[in-house]
């Protein structure tokens, strides 16, 4: 198990340029090696500027596949929805050229969306060089909330499916959302957080505890390569 390595910046524009550079360059390498390069990001406020600043990067976005880390389950043009958000910020300028692969499914129920979403994912034979994760203040991460019925099953190290539904306890959507493993496996495994709070609740998580109080824990200490932290005030 390694520890989670610490990049830390004193704005949010000054870490946007620099994750997009690591990004770009991990996906770059990717293509280099394997012709083709596959990002998960995540949804949220905080990925905002970043989307837009790694948008602009000048890589072969053409041999480039972004996926989800986490969606709610509500059609693209929801307000709320993940799709919405990278589609308007991230797949604009250069990025445009990059291929998306949703997880909602229109027609479909959240568990039969997350088999669809699943087997497309899967088709691509081979993890995220790169996943963009957020951290919530409740500890969440990916679709991975507290007291949900689906916990143990979506930070399972030895789970088989790549993409499980979820429920987030008060929220009114169901979720669906990427599973420990495929999210282990990346080449290059980011969590992105700004603020103070977010800081406090990231401290407590790398404190011995369990998984249930804090799900971001099983994926702290559990990444193919250290877990990078990029944070700013």
């Amino acid at each position: 198990m390694s520890e989670p390595q610490f990049n830390r910046y004193t704005t949010g524009q000054i870490l946007a340029g620099s994750l997009s550079g690591r990004i770009a360059a991990t996906l770059a390498d990717a293509i280099h090696r394997d012709g083709e390069a596959v990002l998960a990001v995540s949804g949220g406020s905080t990925p905002r500027l970043l989307f837009q600043t790694l948008s602009k990067e000048q890589i072969d976005w053409s041999k480039v596949t972004v996926v989800l880390v986490d969606e709610r389950f509500v059609p693209p043009s929801h307000e709320r929805a993940n799709h919405r958000l990278v589609a308007t910020q991230l797949l604009q300028n250069e990025a445009a050229f990059a291929k998306f692969i949703p997880l909602y499914c229109d027609g479909l129920t959240p568990q039969e969306a997350a088999v669809d979403a699943a087997l497309k994912i899967d088709a691509l034979a081979k993890p995220p060089d790169v996943t963009v994760l957020g951290l919530g203040i409740d500890g969440h991460t990916a679709s991975w909330f507290p007291q949900s019925p689906e916990l143990e099953a979506v930070t399972d190290p030895d789970q088989k499916a790549t993409v499980l539904s979820a429920s987030a306890p008060g929220q009114p959507e169901m979720r669906l959302t990427l599973t420990q493993p495929i999210i282990r496996n990346s080449e290059f495994a980011v969590l992105h957080i700004e603020g103070g709070e977010k800081n406090t609740v990231l401290e407590n998580a790398l404190k011995t505890g369990p998984v249930e109080d804090l799900p971001v824990r099983a994926i702290l200490r559990q990444t193919k390569n250290p877990l990078q932290v990029y944070w700013t005030p």
